[in-house]
């Protein structure tokens, strides 16, 4: 088993600098955000960025995954809270949310439930998938979810959800009404 080097202190500064300005450009530009002037920003050059994050997913990645594990985390939180079908319904409801509020977490989260190149995206769609899974099912033996309903069909369709109400007026107003909507479908 290869043996993980500790990186060295001024690395460990640039990429955690690197990550802080990142997660600005992000929040105020989006996914589509200028990898050069987040090294700028950062302070560093382009090469270390590179170096650090060697493809804007891996960036996405490093910036997202922490709050990618806390809403798939969220959904266990709130099974324990209210009855099945009212935990999946609130979940979906924060997960369109944040797929809003979070820019660039929309496009990195609807490659984390459907992509399995990355070993990072690998990991959080499978928290995230493992939460609908879980929520889905619970939603499905209490009678209050179609039982031909798969996890993957309720991920997807909170992706169109939040681009529904993106599309509506780019603020996640109309979240709570589409997540209705789209839930009394998958009714039986």
């Amino acid at each position: 088993m290869a043996q993980v080097r500790p990186m060295r202190a001024d690395a460990r500064r640039n990429y955690e600098r690197l990550i802080k300005e990142a997660t600005v450009a992000f929040a105020e530009h989006g996914e589509g955000a200028s990898l050069d002037d987040i090294a700028k920003r950062a302070g560093v050059g382009s090469g270390t960025l590179y170096r650090h994050f060697p493809t804007r997913q891996a960036l996405l990645e490093a910036v997202y995954v922490d709050t990618i594990e806390a809403i798939a985390a969220r959904a266990d939180e709130l099974a324990a809270e209210l009855s099945p079908g009212e935990a999946l319904v609130e979940w979906l409801n924060e997960l369109s949310e944040g797929m809003i509020q979070i820019r660039g977490l929309k496009a990195l989260l609807g490659s984390a439930v459907t992509d399995g190149s990355s070993p990072v995206l690998t990991a959080c769609g499978d928290s995230v998938k493992g939460a609908a899974t879980r929520l889905v099912g619970a939603a499905q033996r209490e009678g209050t979810l179609r039982a031909d309903v798969e996890p993957i069909e309720v991920l997807r369709l909170a992706h169109g959800v939040a681009t529904a109400s993106e599309l509506a007026n780019g603020q996640g107003k109309y979240i709570r009404r589409y997540v209705s909507l789209l839930t009394e479908g998958l009714r039986p």
